[in-house]
């Protein structure tokens, strides 16, 4: 099935309400999840993902509750959608799935846990996220390129969502961490010109971690 862009797919978190699939990306994206109260961006699935686990109704997996939030394709995304029945019989049946599906789970908590560290500066703050994407894709096996570099699509509107930050700011910190040789902006057409290209994610360790000690090179001269 094909998602379009900015149409919702699902309001998450709801009271009393449970989905009837769990919808795996095959191709596009991003999809996002926005917590309503702020409009906050706080998660990504990409290809090689899935989302909708935290509001299956099954004995096992986390059922969240939350503010209510939108889920939907930031880009034109193509899914599989499998009904709840057929993931409780994978669940049952087959090792290997019960690992991937509880390992879904996780990756939501721990994406979720870099967000949390996103402080005011913007540098530790873009790069909390970018290390919640290389950690995520990392594990999930989509990524990282043969030559080691981790490539998202990821537009400046979502960064700034994320991150809770303003546009021009995100645009100024990718500038300086492509100066830095810890990013490289990829000017892809399938991209449409939004594809990040992390060339350094130890770099990006560095700036994650700088929460007392300042980079050097930002504000931007």
């Amino acid at each position: 099935e094909k998602l379009y862009s900015s149409r919702p797919i699902f309001n998450a978190f709801q009271p009393d309400t449970s989905l009837e699939f769990l919808y795996v990306v095959l191709a596009g994206g991003p999809v996002v999840i926005r917590s309503t109260p702020l409009d906050r961006i706080i998660a990504m699935t990409y290809a090689g993902g899935a989302f909708g686990m935290r509001s299956l109704a099954l004995s096992y997996g986390q059922f969240v509750r939350g503010f209510p939030s939108l889920v939907e394709a930031y880009k034109t995304t193509d899914v599989v959608k499998i009904p709840v029945e057929v993931v409780a019989d994978l669940y049952e049946e087959s090792e290997a799935f019960r690992n991937r599906y509880g390992m879904l789970f996780e990756l939501r908590e721990k994406f979720q846990y870099h967000l949390l560290n996103c402080s005011t500066y913007p540098p530790q703050a873009v790069a909390s996220l970018l290390r919640a994407l290389v950690y995520q894709e990392r594990v999930l096996g989509t990524q990282p390129q043969p030559g080691g570099t981790f490539i998202f699509d990821l537009p400046v509107d979502i960064i700034a969502h994320a991150c809770q930050l303003n546009h021009r700011t995100v645009e100024q910190v990718l500038k300086g961490m492509a100066k830095e040789g810890i990013l490289q902006a990829n000017r892809s057409s399938d991209a449409q010109g939004d594809a990040v290209c992390v060339t350094s994610p130890e770099g990006l360790k560095g700036i994650y971690s700088s929460t007392r000690d300042k980079v050097a090179w930002w504000p931007l001269k």
